[in-house]
């Protein structure tokens, strides 16, 4: 099985050590360099083509944030946010800006390898600390999500699931059964080419798969 190849954008020397020992210590990943600030990241993905970059935000000379914009838009790997920052504007430039996950320094290793994985393999992830802060800042669509490819229900259920209402509250709410939400949740997912119930909610709210 190939390897995940990853690059680490810190400005930490204690974080990007700390990382690289934690995923070169594991056969699923490579890591193929470190980079102290965002410049050093966007010209090390450009060398090395990674698969998944870990970004922290606040680096000098080039912050995260315009790093993983130049990263996506250039096709030069996908990027994973590992920040101590939950701040609501810098989630939503994040997002907007490309980035395929969105975490908070305060995980496990083995959790950050299963969100790095998830990234490489297509899936949008949000922490969960930052997705309840970013339902609070009101539910409402992204003018890129497509709404014509759901019936009117489905709607219903998305929003919901946008909202953080689980299975049973959404049941509630629509005067549903739990079972006819979870039909419903798995036609929402094959029609939307989507993984799991929290990219239906990422999708809903940026319009990013």
């Amino acid at each position: 099985m190939d390897k995940i190849k990853v690059i680490i954008a810190d400005d930490s020397d204690f974080v990007r050590d700390g990382m690289r020992i934690i995923l070169s210590v594991d056969e699923e990943f490579e890591v193929l360099g470190c980079a102290k600030n965002g410049k050093e990241a966007v010209e090390l993905c450009m060398k090395e083509k990674p698969d998944v970059v870990l970004m922290d935000i606040q680096m000098p000379v080039m912050d995260g944030i315009e790093a993983t914009k130049e990263i996506v838009k250039r096709g030069l790997g996908k990027v994973l946010i590992l920040t101590t920052f939950d701040a609501d504007e810098l989630v939503d430039k994040a997002l907007k800006n490309g980035a395929g996950g969105y975490l908070i320094k305060n995980h496990t290793p083995e959790h950050l390898k299963q969100m790095i994985k998830a990234v490489y393999h297509g899936g949008n992830i949000l922490d969960d600390q930052v997705f309840s802060k970013f339902t609070q800042m009101g539910v409402k669509s992204s003018t890129n999500f497509d709404s014509s490819i759901f019936t009117s229900r489905e709607l219903d259920i998305i929003a919901s699931i946008a909202e953080g209402l689980a299975n049973k509250e959404i049941a509630e709410k629509l005067f549903i059964s739990e079972g006819t939400v979870k039909n419903h949740i798995s036609t929402i997912l094959e029609k939307g080419n989507l993984a799991h119930r929290t990219q239906v909610a990422v999708y809903y709210l940026t319009g990013k798969k």
